[in-house]
């Protein structure tokens, strides 16, 4: 095992060479590239065995991931925001095959109007189309989510292709001390790729296409994957023991921060959480009981872990760092929905939606959302969802748009 400064990506391509994939099927969208380029790389000198072939769209790669995988071969790849978003119609379609493969998101947000800095909207528009998905707070998690996430992927309870998401810069052009573990080690946790039924023969062909069904048979096939997506909760607390227990490195569904005592939780998901457990600790200096809980699985959902984890506290404040138009946080949402009807719930789940568009979240919004929490579970009232964003900004935006409709106005002069 060795320890070195790589940025987020590299670590993706060091999880992906550490898992002996045979083929990487590719294209090209910031912030992902270096991925790609840092495995093609490896490929062209020898230093890895496998084949990358750059396709023409993320739709004909996420295609040929499937297909691929359907062959029997260990299958990587990578994308992001609007790449993930083209790709769509083949997510549904390739977790619907039950192919095992592993595909590294890099979050950015998605247009319009145009950003190449990160948020969630992307990775959460393909919380429902059947890939399980991982998130990661740091570059180290990145490299092991990618082991784990071959495992869990692969797993004959499971066997439904998984998305290991990171914020773009934030952690794709960061770098971290990372501990890369021994090719050895790592191939032993990880195994050999066991395809099972999941083969193809040119002397003996199969065809394994996907019959035109009507609703009944429909409706089993479809509740048949979600019930493998369920699955994934007791195997990835299996593998996850597994790898603490091999590499030293813990890695829960749920993370829980200083949590045993406190009154007042916040919740949230990705490299951002960093900087919540940096206000935790803050708070706790000067006297706050509060503490810190993030999921690293989002599907399946950890139901179950964050019900027990939350009950019984006084106020929960949702960071999410997405928003869906019309209703708001998608954590908060489904939070909420884990939450209803449980006796211990707590009474007061705020929402805040921040980061979007790589927008900072500071301490002082950390503190303040730690304040309104506070007095929604005095007065016993939730608050309205709220956005992250200072009147200082709001001033510059308003100055902005003067400017602009001063220059539309002389241009028709």
């Amino acid at each position: 095992m060795s320890r070195t400064l790589l940025t987020g990506n590299v670590s993706a391509a060091w999880g992906a060479r550490l898992a002996g994939v045979d083929y990487v099927p590719a294209f090209p969208i910031t912030p992902q590239t270096e991925i790609i380029e840092t495995l093609a790389g490896w490929i062209d000198s020898g230093e890895m065995a496998g084949r990358l072939v750059t396709l023409e769209s993320e739709h004909s790669m996420i295609t040929a991931a499937g297909g691929a995988a359907t062959t029997g071969v260990r299958v990587f790849s990578a994308t992001s925001s609007q790449g993930l978003l083209y790709a769509m119609e083949m997510l549904y379609t390739v977790a619907g095959w039950r192919t095992p493969f592993v595909l590294v998101n890099v979050s950015r947000g998605l247009s319009a109007p145009i950003t190449l800095e990160s948020d969630h909207n992307d990775i959460m528009a393909a919380r429902d189309c059947g890939f399980l998905q991982i998130h990661c707070a740091s570059c180290q998690e990145v490299l092991d989510s990618t082991l784990l996430a071959y495992r869990l992927a692969e797993d004959t309870r499971v066997r439904l292709p998984v998305i290991v998401n990171l914020d773009g810069f934030y952690l794709s052009f960061t770098r971290e001390p990372v501990e890369i573990p021994a090719a050895d080690a790592a191939a032993g946790f990880v195994g050999d790729f066991d395809p099972q039924n999941a083969r193809f023969r040119a002397s003996t062909p199969e065809s394994q296409a996907v019959a035109v069904l009507g609703g009944s048979p429909y409706s089993y096939f479809r509740y048949e994957t979600h019930l493998a997506s369920l699955n994934g909760l007791s195997v990835y607390d299996e593998i996850s023991a597994e790898f603490s227990a091999t590499f030293g490195r813990n890695h829960p569904a749920v993370e829980a921060y200083r949590t045993g005592d406190a009154d007042y939780l916040f919740v949230m998901l990705g490299s951002f959480a960093t900087k919540a457990r940096e206000a935790v600790d803050r708070l706790r200096d000067a006297g706050w009981s509060i503490g810190l809980l993030r999921p690293r699985l989002l599907r399946p959902f950890p139901e179950e872990s964050l019900r027990r984890l939350l009950a019984g506290r006084r106020g929960v404040a949702v960071i999410d760092q997405n928003l869906s138009m019309g209703k708001g946080g998608v954590l908060h949402g489904e939070l909420l929905g884990a939450l209803y009807g449980h006796p211990q719930a707590p009474p007061v789940v705020a929402s805040f939606i921040g980061g979007l568009g790589g927008r900072d979240i500071s301490a002082e919004e950390f503190y303040e959302m730690a304040q309104t929490l506070r007095q929604a579970a005095d007065t016993g009232r939730t608050p309205p969802p709220r956005l992250l964003y200072t009147r200082d900004e709001l001033r510059e935006i308003r100055k902005l748009q003067a400017v602009a409709h001063q220059e539309r106005e002389e241009l028709h002069r």
